[in-house]
C-alpha cells in the first residue's frame, strides 16, 4: 500500500500548480505541499486530502479532474475523491526542500535581472 501512495503522490506531483506557473516557477501539488494525505481503501477507491493555497482557489475543479484521470489511469481505482479544505492554513514552509531550492533560484534570477 505504501507503495502505491507514493506511486500516486508522484503522479499527482506531475500536475503542477497554476499559481507557482504564473510565478515563473512550475511546482508539483506535492512539491507544494498541498497533498495532505493520500487514502487507498481496501476496495481501491482513492481519497486525496488536499490543501490548497487560497480560499479563492479557482482550480479545484482542475486538481479534481485531473487528479482523477491520472490515479485511475495509474492504477485503475474506480472512484477517487478529492477533499479539498478551505485554504486557509498554507504557508511557503509546506514546499519541499527542492521547491524551496527552486524557488530561490528563480527569485535570485528575477533580483540579478532587475539590478542590472
Amino acid at each position: 500500500m505504501l507503495d502505491m501512495r507514493n506511486r500516486i503522490r508522484a503522479e499527482l506531483n506531475e500536475i503542477k500548480d497554476p499559481c507557482s506557473m504564473a510565478a515563473g516557477t512550475p511546482l508539483g501539488l506535492d512539491e507544494m505541499g498541498l497533498i495532505r494525505d493520500v487514502i487507498i481503501a481496501a476496495n481501491g477507491d482513492v481519497t486525496i486530502d488536499l490543501r490548497l493555497t487560497s480560499p479563492f482557489c479557482h482550480m479545484i475543479g482542475f486538481f479534481q479532474q485531473e487528479a482523477t484521470r491520472r490515479v485511475q489511469a495509474l492504477c485503475g481505482a474506480e472512484r477517487v475523491t478529492l477533499k479539498a479544505d478551505n485554504g486557509l492554513d498554507w504557508s511557503p514552509s509546506f514546499l519541499s526542500p527542492a521547491a524551496k531550492a527552486k524557488r530561490a533560484v528563480h527569485l535570485a534570477a528575477q533580483e540579478a535581472s532587475i539590478a542590472s
